[in-house]
């Protein structure tokens, strides 16, 4: 006997198939991975991780341009070192005495193992002025100076006398007080000239002393009548 069996559809199923190898024929070569790339970048990778530098310690000595000097061989590590010997501990460099520097040294080099001055002062500095080796100049009026081979400034100040008046001036440019009137002094609240009597009123006179002239003047008061001198 035979059974009818139902028949099914088999549109849907075919249809998907069919989908899916177009999507894997779609995919081209040259999107997938190279199997000799990645080994590359591998190795590379590898080798990067492997770098040995090398070590010279005990074998040998550098200098700052990268040179590799052998041990016992004398070499400068840098411009402005000492020369150097290389040996199993390091660099050891001499020390020699360097001479001394100049005081006056303005400028100063460092291109060897000793230090070098270029430059030494020649000029003297005096209250902010510059001034040549024995140069003389007067700051003040008083004062006399000159700028000495050893860039030092020595001076004299003029030692003014005691003025032979009461009323001395300074005059422009001039160190010391002069007595444009001459000698003087006090008699009483006036000035007389030295040298001579001076009567300073009816009744008195008076006269400066010899010398001393800051010292009042020597009076002598006669016997007055209504002010009228007697004698």
């Amino acid at each position: 006997m035979w059974i009818s069996m139902p028949r099914r559809r088999m549109g849907p199923l075919l249809s998907a198939a069919s989908v899916l190898l177009l999507a894997l024929s779609a995919v081209s070569p040259a999107s997938v991975g190279n199997p000799e790339d990645y080994a590359a970048d591998e190795a590379e990778r590898s080798a990067g991780e492997n770098i040995v530098f090398d070590d010279y310690r005990g074998k040998g000595c550098v200098d700052d341009s990268g040179f590799v000097y052998k041990l016992g061989e004398r070499f400068y590590p840098g411009h402005s070192n000492c020369p150097c010997v290389c040996t199993e501990d390091g660099p050891v460099c001499d020390q020699p005495e360097c001479p001394k520097l100049h005081p006056k040294c303005t400028k100063v080099e460092h291109n060897g193992c000793c230090p070098e001055c270029k430059e030494v002062k020649n000029f003297c500095e005096y209250r902010g002025k510059t001034y040549k080796i024995l140069e003389e100049f007067k700051p003040s009026p008083c004062e006399w100076c000159r700028c000495e081979p050893n860039n030092e400034v020595h001076c004299v100040v003029s030692d003014c006398a005691v003025p032979e008046c009461v009323n001395p001036v300074y005059e422009p440019e001039q160190c010391c007080p002069i007595c444009k009137n001459g000698p003087n002094c006090f008699a009483g609240t006036t000035i007389i000239p030295a040298g001579i009597e001076v009567k300073v009123d009816d009744c008195t006179i008076c006269r400066c002393h010899n010398g001393d002239w800051w010292k009042p003047a020597q009076c002598l008061r006669r016997e007055c009548l209504n002010g009228q001198s007697l004698s």
